[in-house]
């Protein structure tokens, strides 16, 4: 069976990486604009989505739906020292209800999910994407 590469690493200078938000929990948790953007791209193919992005520690998630089946898509920022890019990473986990995770089931991402969000990336012309990989590989 194939691995699904449910991880994207892209550059974009397209989002805020520079001016702490508010609301930010950090004062580098961005991303909020990128998740929102994903969000609406997602939306003009078809695919449902949460009504906003959440918060975590680290930058941004959202839910949407893909082969019947919600997901979850976490963003974050990450700056490279010295000067360098940044660079955005972005992966997609099942979205699993409480059943599931005490039952210890597999949560197996749908490949539809997986394209969707690769698909909303690899179009756009401000997005460079650096590589896409398995979550775990990071």
């Amino acid at each position: 069976m194939e691995k699904i590469q449910n991880c994207v690493v892209f550059r974009s200078r397209a989002f805020n990486t520079t001016v702490p938000r508010d609301y930010f929990k950090n004062p580098s948790c961005y991303g909020d604009d990128a998740a929102r953007w994903i969000m609406v791209e997602l939306g003009i193919r078809g695919f449902q989505t949460g009504a906003e992005p959440n918060q975590e520690n680290f930058g941004w998630c959202f839910t949407f739906e893909a082969a019947g089946t919600r997901h979850h898509v976490v963003l974050g920022y990450r700056p490279v020292a010295y000067g360098g890019e940044g660079e955005w990473i972005c992966w997609v986990e099942r979205k699993a209800g409480a059943l599931v995770a005490m039952l210890k089931m597999t949560k197996k991402i749908k490949p539809e999910a997986v394209k969707a969000i690769q698909e909303v990336l690899t179009s756009s012309p401000a997005v460079k994407v650096v590589k896409f990989c398995d979550v775990r590989e990071l």
